[in-house]
């Protein structure tokens, strides 16, 4: 297969090489935190400059497997539900849960900008069950076409620290009031995180993230159950242990202590009524 150029995607857009690199960097290892034999397969067929990034760890590989148990747990119960993966970049999630065996029966909806879902498309396979749309998803005419006949679970992963508070919170409350019975899970960064991107934070001397104005703690992720209409349930979804540091932050009796627990990335796992 001939090298795709990656150079193609900007911005925000960028940002899924850098999970990528991370995902495939873990499937690749003997000890790794994934099996992801399709990021592996996308960071080969894609030249860039992925080192820019830095050095690769565990933290995106780790956020997929919560992705992914929690997406099992709830096609186990509704196999034939619709799975929307809003700003999906170059995730590999379908083929994990086709592995794992719950993604006989379900549709999938890969929701991206253009220039993603055209990478996308080059280098992943077709399939009957995965509709691709080409918007943004703050275009919510994308919920226009999901059929949630059977249930919905819509995944936000990596994406809401990008948008503006008034725009995340938004499309949480356009999900919940549109899909009621359905789930939704995001991922969160802390408020300090979000405030080292605004100001340029340098992942290497060759690249600055791009900046996350949304910052949430775990506990004002799970008070979302409270404050918007329609979200009947929200729970703090734990990361899974990694190696080293990463098996540590996942010790629950750490998580206890309110320093650490207001000063750590989460994961939220919303119930819609």
């Amino acid at each position: 297969m001939t090298a795709i150029d990656g150079n193609s995607l900007d911005g925000v857009s960028a940002t899924t090489l850098w999970t990528l690199h991370n995902r495939a960097s873990e499937a690749m290892r003997s000890d790794g935190a994934i099996r992801d034999p399709w990021a592996v397969t996308l960071f080969d067929a894609i030249s860039y400059d992925y080192l820019k990034f830095g050095k690769p760890n565990q933290s995106h590989a780790l956020r997929a497997v919560a992705f992914d148990a929690a997406a099992s747990a709830y096609l186990t119960a509704h196999p034939r539900a619709s799975v929307v993966a809003l700003a999906e970049g170059l995730q590999t999630s379908f083929w994990r849960l086709q592995r794992a065996g719950v993604a006989d029966e379900l549709t999938w909806y890969s929701v991206d900008l253009p220039p993603v879902m055209a990478l996308r498309q080059k280098l992943l396979p077709a399939d009957d069950r995965i509709v691709p749309l080409a918007q943004s998803a703050l275009d919510f005419s994308w919920m226009d076409r999901v059929d949630d006949s059977h249930g919905v679970f819509i995944t936000a992963e990596g994406l809401l620290m990008y948008l503006e508070p008034e725009d995340a919170l938004g499309l949480i409350r356009d999900c919940a009031a549109r899909f009621p019975g359905g789930q939704m899970m995001f991922d969160s960064i802390p408020h300090w995180f979000s405030r080292r991107t605004l100001k340029g934070m340098q992942l290497s001397d060759r690249y600055i993230a791009p900046a996350m104005p949304f910052g949430l703690t775990a506990d004002e992720a799970v008070a979302l159950a409270g404050r918007i209409p329609g979200v009947r349930g929200a729970r703090d979804f734990a990361y899974p242990p990694g190696r080293g540091l990463f098996k540590l932050a996942a010790n629950p009796a750490l998580d206890r202590l309110g320093f650490v627990r207001r000063h750590r990335p989460s994961i939220t796992l919303l119930e819609f009524g």
